[in-house]
């Protein structure tokens, strides 16, 4: 699978610079975990689920959840476990596995993983792993231990995508406490960890919240908080840190809208052919906001985020694509470094490029690059976005 591979392959070559390089569910975890991009979520009660991952996957969508916890009540979760077991039995009979996104599966406990890697049989090949909700250092260590035992008994490597989503980070007085003991438990886990999740919308509950279209979740400041201590202990880029992905964004209808649209009309003007009509309906879908809390993910240290609506992952992975501009810059620092240090002008004649300050944020920059591509020189945003939804 690649990144943009739904696109025509003459659009591909309009677009980039550098195409993005394909990779597979056998590829390397440090790839895999940038690779994420949009990740879709889907009910497990759906009885089209092996057409569903099809479809979207033909869309350009490379990770989805098969979600057997909040996304289904309580009462369903044997006729989904049952349901989620025939689909994927049926998608692996079928040919094209390349063809599939990365799937996990969101369970509600421990016991849920070995009872599915059994129950799956050969069909167990189609999952990269599980998401495990609400993690803390206690309730965690049963679910790593479950996905140990199942990766020893059927030789197949499985990856773990923890949320922290508890009440305990969202808490003041045992946040710090709570995330310098995940620390320590994920990073005996290390080799199994793909990415570390934020579920912002259990926090809000915490104290009755939920923010509107309109803000993103750094505009709530007792999220903000939790984000920032989050990428502080998880996201060090000192070789301890994980990938820490950008939280769900929960709007898709048409809301009232209290304030002004915050996307800017020039950049989709100046697109030939002009793009005001993707404008207008990223506008009339919220997301503009949606645009804008990628962004600030990006700013804050997060990569990739949660979608529950298709219509977001165009957006999540066009904002991914890394531009000439960064590109340039990367390659600069990283030659500098080589040679010792120092700081220099950028290409683009308009920052400072400082070779060891900016050496990892310079790396990741060319992890990006490999796994959604460089976009020409010429090639804006607007113009990745109207060729994805276009």
């Amino acid at each position: 699978m690649r990144h943009f591979g739904h696109l025509a392959d003459d659009v591909r070559s309009r677009l980039f610079h550098e195409q993005p390089a394909p990779f597979d569910r056998d590829s390397e975890a440090a790839v895999l975990a940038t690779a994420l991009g949009a990740t879709l979520y889907s009910p497990a009660t759906r009885t089209t689920l092996a057409r569903d991952v099809r479809k979207q996957a033909a869309r350009g969508v490379v990770s989805m959840v098969l979600c057997l916890e909040d996304a289904i009540a309580d009462h369903e979760v044997d006729g989904a476990e049952r349901n989620l077991v025939a689909q994927l039995t049926e998608l692996a009979g079928q040919d094209a596995d390349a063809d599939l996104p990365l799937l996990f599966v969101r369970v509600r406990a421990a016991e849920q993983i070995t009872d599915l890697a059994a129950r799956l049989g050969p069909a167990l090949r189609l999952l990269s792993g599980f998401v495990v909700p609400k993690f803390t250092e206690d309730s965690g260590l049963p679910f790593l231990e479950a996905l140990t035992a199942a990766e020893e008994r059927t030789g197949q490597r499985l990856f773990v995508m923890p949320v922290l989503e508890s009440p305990e980070l969202a808490h003041l007085e045992s946040r710090r406490e709570q995330l310098h003991g995940i620390a320590r438990l994920l990073d005996k886990h290390r080799s199994r960890v793909l990415a570390v999740r934020l579920g912002v919308t259990d926090l809000c509950s915490a104290y009755g919240l939920r923010r509107s279209p309109d803000l993103t979740a750094y505009d709530v400041a007792l999220v903000a908080g939790v984000i920032g201590d989050v990428v502080n202990v998880l996201g060090r880029a000192d070789g301890t840190g994980h990938t820490v992905t950008g939280p769900v964004w929960e709007y898709f209808p048409l809301q009232e809208r209290m304030f002004k649209p915050q996307l800017r009309r020039t950049p989709f003007a100046e697109v030939t052919p002009p793009a005001d009509r993707v404008r207008q309906q990223l506008i009339e879908h919220d997301l503009d906001g949606l645009i804008r809390e990628i962004e600030l993910d990006r700013a804050n240290g997060l990569l990739g985020k949660t979608c529950i609506h298709p219509s977001h992952v165009a957006a999540v992975h066009a904002l991914s694509v890394v531009t000439h501009e960064e590109l340039c810059d990367a390659r600069d620092i990283l030659q500098q470094h080589r040679g010792g240090g120092g700081v220099s002008r950028s290409a683009y004649t308009n920052k400072m490029n400082e070779a060891k300050p900016h050496r990892a944020w310079a790396e990741r920059v060319l992890l990006r690059a490999e796994v959604f591509g460089v976009a020409r020189p010429e090639v804006t945003f607007a113009e990745l976005l109207s060729a994805c939804i276009g």
